[in-house]
């Protein structure tokens, strides 16, 4: 391809909100008084962030195929300097990359500004910015699904599952009524004056949807957390978003409570796919560490055999509140004092 060929695909991948030059993408990452750890991505070829949500359905389609469009930088050497430790690493096959340290000082407590650089003799000045998070020392942590826990989704629908993804955005998906109000209650019970307990999103959906994720929950108001979600996705994939093997999802909740060992867990799921397996292996491996599992009711043909699972969950002293209205949960929440006395008002779940 000559140089004029060049000018004219790159302008023609501008004009499509395709980014052609080297970025590094940071995701919140978390960490106590010595551990850090922090995931990202590098690319040479990303989408260029979404400003303007029209509510228009081809402006939406376009926008969420730009999301995997993405082009990994493989083997690209990273650097993040945490207070003066400077800690390396290099990229995989589909540019993601993970920076673990150890900081001989420990962090103030809260959010942190962290920025990752990329170390390249041809590519310099490229480096991008996230946050850290260092829980405060609260009573409870939670840990919660996103598609159809508090995102509908309609996961178990294929056909209305990609309708919803392809028309709306951040800004016009729904959450279930209620929801938002029982995390808020959640985040905030229990925590101190100016504390909040911490949140985990830990999703089946790939790293692409990071920032659309992010978006939604902002735009809801629903509490800060670290997402934590699976493995890149193309293009030519996109119709199989969500549907990642579920056994990596374990893997990063096991990793959360080894991380933090002496921290009581609340688990937020739902019955549309392996939320109650995945909960139920949680609890067996930590069962002192769980207090309580809240599963969202969707799918009636599987209320028999997860109402079963939830019969073991109970037999290892952890409480299960399995729910189709969200009401219910706050009700339970303050029944078993997760929060403070409330008026609870009757509502019904969207659609």
């Amino acid at each position: 391809m000559d140089t004029a060929t060049k000018k004219r695909f790159k302008h023609l991948l501008n004009w499509l909100r395709i980014n052609t030059d080297p970025i590094v993408k940071v995701y919140h990452g978390y960490g106590d008084d010595d551990a850090m750890l922090l995931y990202g991505h590098v690319f040479t070829t990303s989408p260029i962030p979404r400003k303007r949500y029209r509510n228009l359905i081809f402006s939406n389609t376009m926008a969420l195929l730009r999301l995997f469009m993405a082009k990994p930088f493989a083997g690209a050497k990273v650097r993040v300097n945490w207070r003066g430790h400077i800690t390396e690493a290099v990229t995989d096959t589909d540019g993601f990359f993970k920076l673990e340290w150890h900081t001989p000082t420990p962090a103030e407590k809260g959010w942190h500004p962290v920025r990752v650089d990329l170390i390249s003799d041809v590519h310099e000045g490229v480096y991008g910015e996230g946050k850290m998070l260092i829980p405060h020392a609260t009573q409870y942590a939670f840990i919660s699904d996103v598609d159809d826990t508090f995102l509908v989704s309609h996961s178990s629908k294929m056909g209305k599952r990609l309708y919803v993804l392809f028309t709306k955005n951040a800004r016009t998906r729904r959450p279930f009524e209620g929801v938002v109000r029982h995390y808020q209650l959640l985040a905030a019970s229990n925590s101190g004056d100016g504390v909040t307990n911490p949140f985990f999103y830990v999703s089946s959906s790939e790293w692409n949807l990071y920032e659309y994720l992010k978006e939604f929950c902002r735009n809801n108001e629903l509490p800060e957390g670290v997402f934590l979600l699976s493995q890149l996705k193309q293009w030519h994939e996109l119709l199989k978003t969500g549907q990642t093997k579920h056994q990596g999802k374990f893997m990063r909740i096991a990793r959360l409570l080894k991380e933090f060992p002496h921290q009581k867990f609340v688990l937020l799921g739902d019955d549309t796919q392996q939320d109650p397996y995945i909960y139920h292996s949680i609890v067996e491996a930590f069962p002192n560490q769980v207090l309580c599992v809240y599963l969202r009711h969707i799918r009636k043909s599987r209320k028999p055999a997860v109402e079963s699972i939830i019969d073991d969950i109970r037999k290892h002293k952890v409480d299960v509140c399995y729910f189709e209205h969200s009401n219910e949960a706050i009700l339970h929440s303050q029944k078993v004092g997760l929060i403070k006395d409330l008026v609870i008002t009757k509502g019904e779940p969207e659609d």
